[in-house]
């Protein structure tokens, strides 16, 4: 982070993530505090912990869906208010649904994620086109392109939504617990998809309980344990995560709960 002539701080405009002393208060409740996070371009990151630790709250945070109560955040080195290039930023959100309900094909729900490429009704161009069938290519789906989505398995579920947000062609891609209910065959396929991502320069910061055929992508690990960063440094293997009690509590809960006010504390790693 360097300084400006007025004084302000800034962050260099490669560095597509800088949070800053975050707090993040749902319904008057802390759930994220004091935390830092800088995510630089092309690394992988894995957002660790239990359930209720903070990893999907501070997630959403870096997309603008949770606001700041305290710190600052900086996409691409602007902050967040000023930041309204969003066609760099992917998002796919943990337990979403590809339609509302509504019938769409594979090929309509990844040709969404150009929307932000293109004005509203406007018909598709062949870059529009080119882009969604290198996105569905990605990740494996491309023979499904005219299949409903109601037809597919979970795990390719996931990997349709995975896709829509890489039809957008972003430079940062931030997944929450993409693998969540996905069966091993359908999880090694989106790690395939993740480390094509990764071998073409892709930022990715990805959240997971628990890193499984993902291990092996991942450059740095960081550890959330009641709303704050227990850990920041070299990968952690999901035997790692167990034997030092990260995961202590992990029960199916709305990660967005209040953290607990005397929560067991095991023994933390060393940060880095």
């Amino acid at each position: 982070m360097s300084v400006n002539p007025n004084g302000k701080r800034t962050v260099p405009a490669d560095v597509p993530v800088q949070l800053v002393h975050g707090d993040v208060a749902l319904s008057g409740r802390p759930v994220l505090r004091e935390v830092d996070l800088t995510v630089n371009r092309g690394e992988f990151v894995a957002l660790m912990g239990a359930n209720g630790s903070g990893k999907s709250t501070l997630v959403r945070t870096l997309v603008g869906l949770n606001p700041l109560s305290a710190g600052r955040l900086e996409l691409f080195g602007r902050a967040l208010g000023g930041f309204h290039d969003w066609s760099r930023v992917g998002y796919v959100p943990q337990r979403s649904t590809a339609t509302g309900g509504v019938p769409a094909s594979v090929w309509e729900v990844v040709a969404s994620g150009r929307l932000t490429h293109r004005k509203l009704l406007r018909p598709l161009r062949s870059a529009d086109r080119a882009a969604i069938r290198a996105a569905l290519e990605v990740v494996g789906m491309d023979a499904y392109a005219h299949r409903g989505v109601a037809q597919l398995s979970g795990g390719q579920h996931q990997r349709v939504l995975i896709a829509r947000a890489l039809a957008g062609r972003p430079e940062l891609l931030l997944l929450d617990e993409p693998t969540a209910g996905v069966d091993l065959p359908n999880q090694h396929a989106l790690a395939a998809a993740l480390g094509r991502l990764k071998d073409d320069g892709a930022t990715i910061v990805l959240v997971a309980h628990e890193l499984g055929p993902l291990a092996p992508l991942v450059d740095r690990a960081v550890v959330m344990r009641d709303g704050r960063k227990a850990y920041d440094g070299p990968p952690l293997s999901d035997a790692d995560v167990h034997a030092q009690g990260f995961d202590a509590g992990h029960v199916h809960c709305d990660d967005a709960s209040t953290p607990s006010a005397n929560p067991a504390v095991p023994t933390p790693l060393k940060e880095l």
